[in-house]
């Protein structure tokens, strides 16, 4: 007698599989037999695709946050999204905070430790030195290893002020005294400049807002993705979406894919109000928008799952085996007319929507808002 039973579901590679969950971990896949029980089971009838859990690697969900705020859940398992990284809303100061919180969830919440105390409690939280207080984050990472999965640093002229690489400086002696640990640094207006701040970069870190309009952009005034970008990409470097209000161009993903410049990790940067006015609206519309940009669904879904799942060390998820956790996104591919929208305002018309049906966490099943039918849901 299993938990729970899903048969028929169809893989992005056009696979039909039957998946069995027993105590929140996959205990079976591929045809199980017909007599295989379970106290609950779901039938897609080859009609709705399903990947491991969607991973959100860039949002900010920390309720209680006064500059960028959301709930987990309402950007996690209500739009098809299992696991929810918040990125940097908290440092030292309120993560405890934020693990009560989180602790109620049904989405699978971790967050990226601010490199400033303070969190996100101000835009330029790295511009006081005093805030960077490194023994005060040790004693944060040491206190909550398993919800602390890396850390955050805004490297952009409004968030340092007049301390340059300094605060990089930092993040690389807290991120060598706990080796793998994962640095995700995000990039916006100089100063610093972006070579300036990639040289320092490679293996293990993450660079958000790969894709971004600004000046400071990962491509030269001619066009073509930066040197030291491709440098530090050969040092290990992943490149991380996080569209947000300000940080998406089509013109420059455009560019960088013509040059071969893929994200490895698609997320959203997803707080209250650019979900509930766009640009960004949800994890699923971000992914759309790849699609558009000509990425196959394969790769789209590994930027969501397998990828994102192995450079933040989470080891029990973002792959269908068994004997990891039964995360699961259900899902399909709606074909219809549909007008994006990126950060400049720039328009493109495309036709195919990832539209979430439902996110299961640890075999518990949430529906989204246009959500599978409930009669294919049954004790």
């Amino acid at each position: 007698m299993y938990d729970l039973i899903i048969r028929r579901a169809r893989t992005v590679d056009g696979q039909l599989l039957d998946i069995a969950t027993e105590e929140g971990l996959i205990a079976a896949l591929g045809t199980l037999p017909e007599r295989a029980e379970a106290s609950h089971s779901l039938d897609l009838a080859g009609k709705v695709l399903l990947s491991a859990g969607w991973i959100d690697s860039h949002t900010h969900c920390y309720p209680d946050s006064p500059v960028y705020r959301d709930e987990p859940d309402r950007v996690g398992v209500a739009g098809g999204v299992t696991t929810v990284i918040d990125a940097g809303s908290t440092g030292a100061d309120d993560v405890d905070a934020f693990v009560a919180q989180a602790c109620r969830c049904q989405t699978r919440v971790h967050a990226l430790l601010n490199l400033s105390r303070i969190g996100l409690l101000r835009q330029n939280e790295l511009a006081d030195r005093h805030d960077l207080d490194l023994p005060l984050a040790e004693a944060a990472l040491a206190r909550h290893p398993d919800f602390l999965v890396g850390l955050k640093a805004r490297m952009s002229a409004s968030v340092v002020g007049e301390n340059g690489l300094w605060p990089l400086a930092q993040a690389k002696v807290l991120q060598a005294r706990h080796p793998g640990l994962p640095l995700m640094v995000h990039v916006g207006n100089t100063p610093p400049d972006l070579d300036e701040i990639v040289d320092r970069l490679g293996e293990g870190d993450i660079l958000t807002h790969c894709y971004n309009g600004k000046p400071n952009r990962i491509l030269n005034p001619g066009g073509e993705v930066r040197a030291a970008v491709t440098a530090a990409l050969h040092r290990g470097l992943l490149l991380d979406v996080g569209h947000g209000s300000a940080s998406f161009s089509f013109e420059v993903a455009e560019a960088a894919l013509a040059q071969g410049m893929a994200p490895h990790i698609i997320s959203s940067d997803i707080y209250c109000k650019n979900r509930e006015q766009g640009p960004v609206f949800a994890l699923a519309h971000v992914m759309s928008k790849f699609l558009l940009l000509g990425l196959s669904l394969e790769q789209v879904i590994q930027a969501v799952t397998e990828t994102p799942a192995h450079a933040l060390r989470l080891t029990d998820r973002g792959r269908l085996s068994v004997g990891l956790a039964a995360d699961f996104t259900l899902f399909e591919l709606h074909d219809e007319p549909h007008l994006f929208i990126d950060c400049e305002q720039s328009p493109r018309s495309g036709h195919l929507l990832i539209r979430p049906l439902a996110a299961i966490v640890a075999g518990q099943l949430t529906l989204t808002d246009h959500g599978i039918t409930h009669h294919a849901f049954h004790s």
